[in-house]
């Protein structure tokens, strides 16, 4: 059998794992009509931890329904929603494992069909390209963000960082990446903002800064993570334009704030060229705990970790395809590959 390092106990900046393997955020979409998680879905989570998973972060959370964005996909918003995710945290957590819930608002990628007729809201009135993946309709042009708006934005993932701990999760995520939200406000060619929110690198960075310090006043550095995504696969490379202003900026100011969890996460891509590069940009910056991966060989997890790259490492295909993924990887067994119509089932 074979003993991998990022199977053995993880304690760093008071954040204390059986493990430092992380089973990633992944939309799957399988709430129930009123956007609460659904027995399937604490079964899906369950068998996860009960295979020894050390980290779970839960698909995206929707933090106020003006920010939705795909059909059924979880709320953290009502009494009810608390509720019922408190029945998927108490699961994964009778097995030893922590769940993180992964706070999130889709902004501008998004549709009225969504919205009860209502547009979308981004940094600026610019729409995405091409389609809605769900809808096959071409996306819409969002509606700016008022200025006097953006406090309300900020409260709204307070409020759900504040439910997400009362359901009992161990910390939450705040979802910067991927395009979403946070990150339009991040890159200059979405936000041509001209107040306090826009233009420099600084006021770029303001929205999500905010977010993250009111959040740490609620849940403190332990149980707070960022995830951001400056270079990923989006129908070619995509890349923060200012990339190294971003990080020069934007990391040591994360730190000043007191984020200690940082995930670089860059989905669909190959992580040389997206993930592993912006780590080894960000990790001279950031002496904190700092997770990654794009389904890694185990081996190659193994190796980002003894040379001091990453402190946790993500999957989430190959978990998703193999729930018992820590054992096949001891024993050198095959690993079941990913197909897509896994998503059409709680697998």
């Amino acid at each position: 059998m074979t003993k991998y390092l990022f199977l053995e106990p993880f304690e760093k900046e008071g954040l204390s794992l059986k493990n430092r393997l992380v089973m990633t955020a992944m939309t799957r979409e399988f709430a129930d009509e009123n956007h609460c998680p659904t027995d399937e879905m604490r079964a899906y989570y369950e068998r996860r931890a009960a295979h020894g998973i050390g980290l779970i972060l839960s698909e995206g959370t929707i933090v106020h329904p003006s920010g939705d964005g795909y059909p059924t996909v979880p709320y953290m918003y009502t009494d009810e929603h608390v509720a019922e995710w408190s029945k998927v945290v108490a699961a994964v957590q009778a097995h030893g494992a922590k769940m993180f819930c992964q706070l999130w608002h889709c902004g501008r990628i998004s549709h009225p069909d969504y919205l009860n007729g209502a547009l979308p809201v981004s940094s600026s009135a610019i729409a995405p390209e091409g389609n809605h993946s769900r809808l096959k309709k071409p996306f819409v042009t969002p509606r700016a963000l008022e200025t006097q708006e953006i406090p309300e934005i900020v409260e709204m993932f307070v409020r759900a960082a504040q439910q997400a701990l009362s359901a009992g999760f161990d910390g939450v995520e705040i979802h910067a990446g991927h395009g979403y939200l946070i990150d339009q406000f991040f890159d200059s060619r979405v936000n041509h903002r001209t107040d306090q929110y826009g233009g420099s690198v600084e006021n770029r960075c303001r929205f999500a800064l905010m977010i993250l310090k009111r959040v740490l006043e609620v849940a403190g550095p332990t149980r707070t993570s960022a995830r951001i995504s400056p270079s990923r696969e989006m129908n070619g490379l995509y890349e923060w334009p200012d990339l190294e202003a971003m990080l020069d900026y934007l990391i040591p100011e994360l730190d000043a704030a007191g984020v200690r969890i940082l995930d670089v996460s860059c989905a669909r891509s190959d992580y040389a060229q997206t993930s592993g590069r912006m780590v080894r940009l960000i990790r001279p910056r950031w002496p904190h705990i700092l997770m990654a991966g794009a389904s890694l060989s185990p081996e190659t997890a193994d190796k980002e970790i003894r040379d001091g790259v990453i402190d946790l490492v993500t999957y989430g295909r190959y978990i998703l395809a193999n729930p018992d993924f820590i054992e096949k990887i001891t024993r050198g067994e095959h690993l079941i590959p990913y197909d897509s119509e896994m998503l059409k089932t709680m697998y």
